[in-house]
Formats: structure tokens, C-alpha cells, sequence
């Protein structure tokens, strides 16, 4: 979604989530029974294999087995489900924030202990990332969708692990949907700001006009 909000480049995009996709299905399970196990958390790691193949590898499969479907159709897929796929985001942020907000209004501080450090990490990798393919001198269509999904997190995952582990009004249910509600709109940012910065690119060996 990040990388057609700023026109990035389909073939690119499809590569890099496919990477991000593979290394979250064999690291994701090992990672996060360490850093359970560090905190003396005991968790069963069927559910962390369960969760990593409903929430990551079928999607992976959904997505591959539907580009070999329709083949050059894909394009006007992407076009028609666009609409959709923003409806359903806004729609599960509007549905996370229903669920917590007792939670989130009672405890206002600790949502911003949450809260913070994830703004500045988002804001972190994608200045990283950003600036790098500038001095790398890549084409916006590349540049952009490099930052944002470099910069993005696999929140759905999160919060399907701690809510299945730990229950839907437990402490670390709350942080992962204080993830989804901060990534968000800090992703949306980092998109405006991306697209105003078009200009700093080359696309195809030519230098973008500046929007507007």
C-alpha cells in the first residue's frame, strides 16, 4: 500500500516484500521465543508457527499464486482493490482503537512510553533509508517504497501473537495495537513527505518535476 501511495515501482516492491516476507517466515518464531525467553515468558511455539503461517506464508502463497493467475492482469487488480485495501486499513484502526479505548484512556502514560520510541524509531529508519537512496542516486520509484517498507512493521502479526498468547485486554495486546495506531498515521506522514521530496530523485535518468 505505502509503495502505491507513492507510485513505486510494482516489480521492485513485489521483490522486496517477498524478501521481507521470507526472512519473517524463518526469523520471526526463533526471535521472538529469545526475547520471551529472555523476559522468563513461556510461550508455546506452535502458536508462533501457527501465527507466522496464517498471518505471513499464506498471504506470501495468496499473493504468488494470484500474479501467476493473471500475469499481465495484475496491474488492474492492484487498480480495483486499491479503494478496498484503504477502507479495510482505516476500518481496522477504527475497530483496534473501539476495542482498547478504555485501556488507552486510563493509562495515557503508558501509552506514550509506547508510543514515542516508535515514532522515533519510524521516523529514524526511514530518514536512514531515505537519504541513503538519495546518495545512491535511485530513481523515486525505487527510493520510496525502499524507505517505507524498510520502515514498516509487521503489527498485524504482533498483535495476532499477543492476543491469541496473552488475551485481548492484556498489557501486550495494548502495545501492539498502540503499534498499528501510531504506525499508521506515521506511515501516512512518511508517504506526504516522500511524494514533496519527489523532486530530489531521478526517474529513469531523468530528474522529477516537483509535484503541484
Amino acid at each position: 500500500m505505502w509503495s502505491q501511495l507513492t507510485k513505486g515501482d510494482p516489480n521492485y516492491t513485489l521483490v522486496q516484500l517477498s524478501v521481507n516476507d521470507l526472512i519473517v517466515i524463518f526469523a520471526f518464531a526463533p526471535i521472538a521465543a529469545l526475547l520471551l525467553g529472555v523476559s522468563d515468558i513461556a510461550v508455546p511455539s506452535e502458536t508462533l508457527l501457527l501465527s507466522t503461517m496464517l498471518y505471513v506464508l499464506l498471504p506470501l502463497i495468496g499473493g504468488f499464486v494470484t500474479r501467476k493467475l493473471l500475469r499481465e492482469n495484475v496491474g488492474q487488480l492492484v487498480k480495483q482493490l486499491k479503494p478496498w485495501s484503504m477502507a479495510g486499513l482505516l476500518a481496522t484502526v477504527v475497530l483496534l482503537f473501539a476495542l482498547q479505548i478504555e485501556t488507552i484512556l486510563s493509562q495515557p502514560m503508558h501509552i506514550a512510553l509506547i508510543a514515542i520510541p516508535l515514532i522515533i524509531q519510524s521516523h529514524g529508519i526511514f530518514l536512514v533509508a531515505f537519504f541513503a537512496a538519495r546518495r545512491l542516486k535511485l530513481p523515486f520509484a525505487i527510493a520510496a517504497p525502499a524507505a517505507l517498507i524498510g520502515t514498516s512493521n509487521f503489527f498485524e502479526l504482533a498483535v495476532a501473537v499477543a492476543i491469541s498468547l496473552f488475551g485481548l485486554h492484556s498489557g501486550a495486546a495494548l502495545a501492539t495495537v498502540v503499534g498499528v495506531l501510531v504506525g499508521v498515521p506515521v506511515m501516512l506522514t512518511l508517504v506526504a513527505y516522500a511524494n514533496r521530496k519527489r523532486h530530489w530523485f531521478v526517474a529513469d535518468g531523468v530528474p522529477v518535476t516537483p509535484p503541484g
